[in-house]
């Protein structure tokens, strides 16, 4: 299979490719109301990653083990020098946050496949956006049959980060145009 993921990602070289439940996704480019919702996230996180060192990475895949699947999530909080697999996957846990923002396609996948292996390679923080559904998921304590904690809030509601955030998101603000 990873034989058949690296030759994807050398024929759909514009699109983004993920390795998914043992699936190869190739899903389009974000749309502009996504990267909105990214980009006012970022809006509100940036000062506490700029504050302790952290980089926020785009287009990066998560290493979740040498035989496991391929994500790419939207956003990408990572340490000053993160652990990586090669060039271009981090390891799952050194990173900050994890932030995917659920589009028609990626639902199933976003809310019941990415969370178990995402706390699998320990992913301290899963933020789940579903602009759709108008809420944001936040899933933290990663355990191997998946994350212990999960807080879900409706978009317009304020979400707590733990540490070593310490902060809170005003979540109305992230489909704000």
């Amino acid at each position: 299979m990873q034989e058949s993921y690296k030759r994807a990602c050398e024929l759909f070289p514009a699109y983004r490719v993920e390795l998914v439940h043992g699936r190869i996704v190739v899903n389009d480019v974000p749309t502009g109301d996504h990267n909105d919702i990214v980009s006012n996230l970022l809006m509100q996180i940036v000062s506490v990653v700029a504050a302790n060192g952290w980089k926020l990475w785009t287009n990066i895949k998560v290493f979740l083990g040498p035989q496991a699947d391929r994500y790419i999530p939207d956003l990408t909080i990572v340490p000053r020098d993160p652990h990586m697999w090669g060039d271009d996957e981090v390891y799952g846990d050194d990173t900050r946050l994890v932030v995917e923002v659920v589009s028609p396609s990626s639902v199933h996948d976003d809310h019941a496949v990415k969370p178990r292996e995402y706390a699998r390679a320990g992913v301290p923080l899963y933020l789940l956006i579903d602009p759709a559904q108008s809420v944001a998921i936040l899933f933290s304590l990663p355990a191997e049959k998946g994350y212990q904690h999960r807080t879900q809030v409706e978009l317009g509601t304020a979400l707590d980060l733990p540490e070593p955030w310490k902060l809170s998101i005003d979540t109305g603000k992230l489909v704000e145009a």
